[in-house]
């Protein structure tokens, strides 16, 4: 847990052991009475505070935080000098790391192994193209324009989707087709926009080391993760 971080749960801590005291019976959330304006904001950074502690919430007590928060407060003789107060945090963070890492490689060597498994049975299906880098496709529609020569600008349209079906990323539900250079993109799109003429309109199931790989990329994409696009070439801008 960082400076930041540790810092902010302090600050709510201090924030509830400074604000809170005997209130009336209110409106009940889970096991509070929110009555005032106090409890209200009270309890909502306690739900903002929740969120940055949701990776090191099975690493930490509350009861014995709130004790440190108590002690400071009440002006006790500190149990730790300011600078191992700093090697301890700062070695709880490594072992934070640590577990964020193990847990990482656990995630991609699942998220992998799902992908194999899919592409394998998926590429028995009818209609659906298998090339040399391992990209599937399916021609949904066949267009009858050119094809994007390298790296020239394109507009499309498409919708992502992982495994499970979530969307993760859509032009067509923003309602604004999307424009970008053929080589900016994933290698599972460049080699698709390569095979595609001007009106078609493609299914791609993409291989994790075609899409965002080992990294994965924001939120949703996990490591390792397969992505399933459908995508529709409406032109070629000059």
């Amino acid at each position: 847990m960082n400076r930041m971080l540790y810092g902010g749960a302090v600050a709510f801590f201090s924030f509830i052991a400074l604000s809170g005291c005997s209130k009336p019976a209110g409106e009940k959330v889970g096991s509070v009475d929110l009555v005032t304006t106090t409890d209200t904001v009270s309890y909502l950074i306690g739900i903002d505070i929740a969120r940055s502690l949701r990776e090191v919430k099975d690493d930490i007590v509350l009861d014995i935080v709130f004790a440190g928060v108590r002690d400071r407060l009440a002006g006790s003789e500190r149990r730790f000098p300011p600078e191992a107060e700093r090697v301890i945090m700062e070695a709880f963070s490594m072992q934070m790391q640590q577990k964020q890492m193990a847990k990482s490689e656990t995630e991609a060597a699942k998220n992998l192994k799902e992908a194999k498994d899919f592409l394998e049975e998926n590429g028995k299906k009818p209609g659906v193209v298998t090339t040399e880098s391992g990209l599937q496709y399916i021609v949904l529609k066949e267009g009858d324009g050119p094809i994007p020569p390298d790296s020239s600008k394109v507009k499309v349209h498409y919708e992502g989707t992982l495994l499970n079906g979530k969307v993760f990323d859509s032009s067509i539900r923003r309602g604004e087709p999307s424009i970008f250079t053929t080589h900016q993109v994933i290698a599972g799109w460049t080699e698709a926009l390569k095979l595609m003429k001007v009106g078609s309109k493609f299914k791609l199931f993409v291989p994790p080391d075609l899409a965002y790989g080992r990294r994965g990329m924001a939120h949703d994409i996990r490591p390792n993760m397969l992505l399933i696009f459908e995508i529709e070439l409406l032109g070629i801008e000059k």
